[in-house]
């Protein structure tokens, strides 16, 4: 078995795609903004969005500036040079939950931020 995508069910499909699309720069694969499913490529595992099989609300953890006993799924990106891409998103206005450090124990340089609905994201590069 293979993983071929992730699919984050997000309460709103039209700010996660801009999300992803712009500030992020993934490439579309299928659909817009303003369909009910869309799909980025990302590499060899691709990231899709759908609305969520509940409609429960959500808590909006986008002002969350800590890891969350709720968290479920981490999207992680290894990246070129963390500390380059964390000031490229900074200058987007992306909020970080834990800006560039060295975590050792993995042999990585990591920063953690979260989509709009509230998913974490890890970028890394080894050490």
């Amino acid at each position: 078995m293979k993983i071929s995508h992730v699919r984050l069910l997000v309460p709103n499909i039209r700010e996660c795609f801009l999300f992803y699309r712009d500030i992020l720069g993934l490439e579309v694969l299928y659909e817009n903004e303003d369909t009910p499913f869309a799909e980025f490529q990302t590499g060899d595992i691709n990231i899709a969005l759908e609305p969520p099989i509940v409609s429960e609300p959500l808590e909006d953890l986008r002002t969350s500036h800590e890891f969350s006993v709720n968290d479920r799924v981490a999207i992680i990106f290894r990246v070129d040079d963390v500390d380059a891409t964390y000031n490229q998103l900074k200058n987007k206005d992306v909020e970080f939950v834990k800006e560039p450090h060295d975590a050792p124990e993995w042999g990585m340089r990591v920063a953690y931020f979260r989509d709009p609905a509230g998913n974490l994201i890890e970028i890394n590069k080894g050490i």
